[in-house]
This record gives C-alpha cells, structure tokens and sequence, in this order.
C-alpha cells in the first residue's frame, strides 16, 4: 500500500509492509491505541510513549485508548494516563466491557439481571447500558459476562458456571491468554473462561479483540473515518484490525517480538512497523521486491526455503531490516483470501520456521525470543 492507499481507505490484504511518504498522523485521522504494552507496562509508563502521543496530538491525529481489559472503569483508566503524563478524558476510553454491554443491551431488555463475574468496569458499562448487574445466580441472570479483574473469586467464577448451566447468555470480555506485566507474562481473562468453559461445556460470546465487536465500538465511539489500530500483540490488536477492515501499526515494546512478525500468518500481518510509539510520526519507507529480494534501507533480504535460512545483507536502521524479512517471509506465504472471509482461513504450512525467523532477528540486533512454539 502507498501513502495514496493510505488516505483513500484501508488495505487489509498484504504481502509486504506498507509505505507512507507522510508521517502516519498525517494519513489517519484517529490512532486507536492499546494500553498494556503500547502505552505503559504494568505501572510504568513505556519510555517516549507520552511524547510521541503528545507530538501526535500537536500533529492532528485524535487519541482513543482501546483496551481488552475490562476490570477498570474508563475513568480510573483516564487518571492512570494523566499520571503517566498522557492526558486524557474517560471519553477518549473505550473498553471490552463497554462492548460486551452492547452487545448484550442489544439482545436484551432494558433492567435485565447480568451476573458480572468481574471487576467494576463490567458493572458500569452494563449500568450505562440500562441492565442490571447482579452476583449470584439464584437472581436468575439473563446473561453472564466475565472479564479480567486481579482479585476475582472462585465462588464468582462458580455463580457464573450455575448460571450458564441454567441457560444464560455467557459473554466474555476478552480471552487473551496472558497479558503483559514488568515480570512477564500473566493469566489472563482466556485463562479464567477455561474454567467455565470446562465446568459448563458452553463457548462464550467473545467482545473485545480480536472480534469485531469492540472495534466497532471504538470506532462508534470515536467516529473515526480513517482509523489506525496501535498494538503490540499480533494476535489481538492486529488481527482485529484485519478484521475490522483497518491498517495497523504494531510497536515492539510489549508481547509480540520482532520475530513473531516474521512468522506473522496473514490475519496477524501489521501494515506498518515500528519499534516504538515514535512511528506515529514518521515516514515509512518502501519495500521494493524483484528476483525474490527484498529492500528496505540499506537492507536486502532473501528467503533461502530449501537452506533453512535468510539470506540478509546490508546495514542500517533494524527496523528497515525487519520490514525486509517480513516481506520475503509474508511474499512466500500470500495472503489470497478476501477481506470479507472469516479469520484465520485454513493456510498452507509456515514456509519460514521459529528458528529461521529467530536466527535472523538476531542479525539485526533484535533479541531471540519468540512466542511461537
């Protein structure tokens, strides 16, 4: 995609990493950032993160914080970001729990009983819908949603497994297996959905990212007509904005390696690159394909399938080398389905291994880890 695609309207179909000859505040009109990982890390607010949202505001672009987490309320999200020297409104928050409840308000009647098996951000969001949070299923919900919260209780986890036992709706805010902390990754809400799942047998109803649901509400919310995705996880934050017919930048200052983006499978591809919140305000350069190479920089790549390895040389800035080996890799296994397919299409073998893609990597300056097996 170039700089014209850019503006005119999203491409969610490709196998190289997009250009843009202006600064991405510039081609987007509103940046849909993640938190964890994106903005901060467990406390700690992530390093140039507040500036370059502070630049990006200067530049035009409009800030929305769209987070899976649902435990908080949109407010005490808000203070944590104007601590972290990142202004912000609870208006410019959007949640899973704020689309679960939607999704719920449009199925059932005003002051229907939901069992929240969660935190307080839960409990709002389904009050600001007109429905009724209650905790026990002897209240006979209609529904039970559950989303992350650090203290919940097996008893809860226990009411919610009665009650959709007993035939309610099961809406989960999110199922992201982990999320990120300072000392790694943790359990996340997917983890705490196991437990009801095997207790009930029953799939819930997924909100938050990657399904569509809670970009639709962000970009309700917002009214953003040219939307830029922001995350750190291949898995969540791209993958729904593939799904949500927009482009996406992922920075590598949360749990998706650089690695990982080369062994990215089509529905998980990023349009853009960038180590930091800092690509919001550059150009991003070509990469230019002939003869099976592939240039970015001062960087050439080439993938050697029949060797088990890359073949890169040249020097420069590492992320230029990045884009590079993700093109030949994503260019050896294209990305042919139709944006309005469903994800994660059935797809021929990964032509790139983990070790190939972590050997790489590595030439670059960039660390081994991986989060594929």
């Amino acid at each position: 995609m170039t700089d014209t695609a850019a503006t005119a309207g999203p491409a969610v179909s490709a196998d190289l990493p997009a250009s843009c000859t202006r600064p991405l505040t510039e081609a987007y009109d509103v940046a849909l950032l993640d938190l964890d990982g994106v903005v901060y890390l467990g406390g700690a607010g992530i390093p140039g993160a507040a500036e370059a949202l502070s630049q990006a505001r200067t530049a035009g672009m409009r800030l929305a914080f769209v987070t899976n987490n649902a435990s908080r309320s949109p407010s005490a999200i808000a203070a944590q970001l104007n601590g972290l020297g990142v202004p912000a409104t609870p208006d410019d928050i959007v949640t899973s729990a704020q689309a679960a409840a939607r999704l719920i308000a449009d199925r059932l009647p005003p002051g229907a009983a939901v069992l929240v098996a969660g935190g307080i951000g839960l409990r709002l969001a389904l009050r600001e819908r007109g429905l009724r949070p209650v905790s026990t299923a002897a209240e006979r919900p209609a529904a039970v949603v559950q989303g992350y919260s650090p203290d919940i209780s097996y008893s809860l986890l226990a009411e919610a497994a009665a009650a959709v036992r007993n035939g309610a709706w099961y809406v989960a805010s999110n199922a992201d297996a982990t999320l990120p902390t300072a000392r790694g990754p943790a359990p996340g809400n997917g983890a705490l959905v196991q437990v009801i799942v095997t207790a009930t047998g029953q799939q819930p109803v997924v909100a938050g990212k990657p399904e569509p649901p809670l970009h639709a509400e962000a970009v309700a919310r917002t009214g953003a007509r040219r939307p830029l995705v922001v995350g750190d996880r291949l898995d969540t934050d791209i993958e729904g904005g593939v799904r949500g017919g927009a482009d996406s930048l992922l920075v590598l200052t949360g749990v998706s390696r650089p690695a990982d983006v080369v062994l990215a499978a089509p529905h998980e591809r990023p349009t853009y690159l960038a180590e930091d919140l800092d690509g919001l305000l550059q150009p991003h350069p070509p990469v230019a394909a002939a003869d099976g190479m592939f240039c970015c920089g001062g960087w050439t790549a080439r993938l050697q399938a029949g060797r088990g390895q890359f073949d890169l040389t040249g020097g420069g800035e590492p992320i230029d080398g990045l884009r590079a080996l993700c093109a030949a890799a994503w260019s050896a296994w294209p990305d042919d389905t139709s944006p309005a397919m469903p994800a994660r299409p059935p797809a021929p073998a990964r032509p790139v291994t983990a070790e190939m893609a972590r050997s790489a990597v590595v030439r670059l300056g960039f660390p081994a880890d991986t989060r594929h097996s």
